[in-house]
């Protein structure tokens, strides 16, 4: 009778040893279900559909932080066109420093009110000067904020008798705002902005 009772209770450490295996492995594979299930949810987050010439194309979505130094170097060169591409008409120089200092404060302001108190825009005007600028290499430091930056540039000032080729290096510091707007998609802020060089470097004569 007793080997009966031991033969029993030897069964049942076994049932129990096994019961206890299943319920460890189901509960490992339930979380191991919830983790690959929150893996693939992440994932379809991070993708978007873009309808495009009645084509669905999927894009993958990332954070803005990945994104920083392309959208900085943009908002730093797209405010340098807007300041110096000029053409030898009053309104048009007023559009594009219209637009330009919404992408900056009033380092770029006074800026162009020093350039503008020199009589550098009448000149334009009056010899029909049109300035076109290149932007050639940012150099920026994103370790910490605000972020600061050296711009290089070519400019390219057109007459109807040369044209003539300056060199153009600018330096300051960019923050983040906390809104975008349509006169400032990237919601960036240049400050502290000055002009380092601005020389000639070649000139040329057209051929008529």
């Amino acid at each position: 009778m007793f080997k009966q009772l031991k033969n029993i209770d030897s069964a049942f450490q076994h049932v129990k040893r096994f019961s206890i295996f299943i319920v460890i492995s189901c509960a490992l594979i339930c979380a191991g279900c919830l983790l690959f299930s929150y893996k693939l949810i992440i994932e379809a987050q991070g993708r978007i559909h873009i309808l495009y010439n009645g084509k669905v194309l999927e894009a993958v979505a990332a954070s803005r932080q990945q994104n920083m130094p392309v959208e900085l170097r943009d908002h730093i060169k797209t405010f340098h066109q807007y300041f110096f591409n000029l053409d030898p008409d009053e309104k048009a120089i007023q559009s594009g420093i219209s637009k330009a200092l919404y992408l900056a404060d009033e380092s770029a302001k006074r800026a162009y009110e020093n350039l503008k108190e020199a009589g550098y825009y009448n000149n334009l005007i009056a010899a029909n000067i049109s300035q076109e600028l290149e932007v050639d290499s940012i150099r920026l430091d994103v370790d910490a904020q605000p972020y600061t930056f050296v711009c290089y540039a070519t400019q390219k000032l057109v007459r109807s008798s040369s044209t003539t080729f300056r060199k153009l290096v600018t330096q300051g510091e960019v923050r983040i705002l906390k809104t975008q707007t349509d006169n400032n998609p990237h919601g960036f802020l240049i400050q502290r902005w000055e002009t380092l060089v601005n020389s000639d470097i070649k000139d040329k004569s057209d051929q008529l």
